[in-house]
């Protein structure tokens, strides 16, 4: 696997490779006649350079070629030199930057390398001799350990590096994730206020023009009226419309929404657009809702009115019972012919504002009429 880096990481890690060359790969030769041994010396030493230069770039490709070294230092007969440190530098990376597959070809490596070091020195100087004892055996055991414990440290320090790295990241996601949730959130949120808005004024009007369309033959003065209406309705319309896109654009507060107090404007209009508008409010609340509820309470009647004014006729019932703990909606209209209700988005969004106000919601036919049935927790302390 090739990581992306920087030019700079590039360039760092390739003159850091070579001041290692520069002061390990000689070292062990300097004053000394050029032999086999000393130019195998800076063979090893080159390859191990190569393996440090390209850790980042390619943990794997670092660590086979760190083990090539090995081989050729091996091969040679050569003592432990200054060079060998590489491998140090190589464990850390395949644990802190490997792919999964070089992470654990890293743990590996750490504990085969132990075991291959203390055989090679084993055998290479005969420290122990030949024969085979206890004492030869423990010496040897440490020596593996040690080893191990050297090459085994470097790599659990990548590891944890690793782990640390990934923590940020998954940090960083989350933030992110719910970053975009809320924004998401609010964007459905004022997609939700803007059907409503625009769905319930554009009904208002469509039901005052076409009322005063028929009017107007016999009583003129009708489309005067209607046209008020119409203007009253557009221009409340455009405010609530300019404020949603206000919103939108900044999202760090929210307008006001409405409230209890202007559900009598709402009446207002749909009795203005014709119909025959019933309202019954029992029991009354004892005190203010909580403002959550009252806009929940609101919506979702300006949506079920507006779907009244669309698919049904007269007479539209509306009952309100604020409870205690609750408060529990109904509207009732009559189906006009070939009426649909429930097919497009508002018995949607109806739902939802119920289910974000902690309630439920439930639209269907009943007996020739559309009822809207809705039941949101309102506790309401009295003081």
């Amino acid at each position: 696997m090739i990581r992306q880096l920087s030019t700079r990481q590039l360039v760092t890690d390739i003159i850091v490779a070579a001041v290692f060359f520069l002061l390990t790969g000689f070292v062990g030769i300097a004053g000394s006649i050029v032999t086999f041994h000393a130019m195998a010396t800076v063979l090893v030493g080159m390859v191990m350079a190569g393996a440090l230069a390209v850790r980042r770039l390619s943990p794997g490709l670092a660590l086979a070629i760190a083990w090539g070294g090995a081989f050729v230092q091996m091969g040679a007969g050569l003592d432990p030199m200054a060079s060998n440190a590489a491998i140090l530098g190589v464990l850390y990376v395949t644990a802190a930057y490997g792919t999964r597959l070089v992470f654990w070809l890293g743990f590996a490596s750490a504990i085969v390398g132990a075991f291959v070091i203390t055989v090679y020195l084993y055998l290479l100087r005969n420290a122990f001799g030949l024969q085979i004892s206890w004492q030869n055996v423990t010496l040897a055991g440490f020596m593996w350990i040690a080893a191990s414990f050297g090459l085994l440290l470097c790599w659990t320090i990548g590891a944890l590096v690793r782990t640390a790295r990934r923590a940020r990241e998954n940090r960083a996601a989350q933030m992110r994730a719910e970053s975009e949730a809320a924004s998401e959130q609010e964007r459905v949120r004022i997609a939700r206020d803007m059907h409503d808005v625009v769905a319930h004024s554009l009904a208002v009007v469509i039901a005052q023009a076409d009322g005063a369309r028929y009017a107007a033959a016999t009583d003129p003065t009708a489309a005067t009226g209607a046209l008020e209406t119409i203007s009253t309705t557009a221009r409340a319309a455009l405010a609530d419309v300019r404020l949603l896109l206000t919103q939108l654009r900044h999202s760090q507060g929210e307008g006001p929404q409405p409230t209890l107090a202007d559900l009598d404007a709402l009446y207002g209009q749909v009795r203005a657009a014709g119909v025959d508008l019933r309202v019954t409010v029992d029991p009354a609340p004892l005190a203010d809702p909580p403002a959550a509820i009252q806009l929940a309470v609101y919506r979702i009647l300006q949506e079920a009115l507006t779907n009244a004014l669309r698919h049904g006729g007269s007479p539209v019932e509306v009952n309100l019972s604020w409870h205690p703990d609750r408060v529990e909606l109904v509207v009732r209209n009559r189906l006009g012919a070939g009426a649909e209700p429930g097919s497009g988005h508002g018995v949607i969004g109806m739902r939802e504002r119920a289910q974000l106000a902690g309630g439920a919601l439930e639209a269907g036919e009943d007996a020739g009429s559309f009822v809207v049935r809705a039941t949101l927790p309102a506790r309401i302390v009295v003081a």
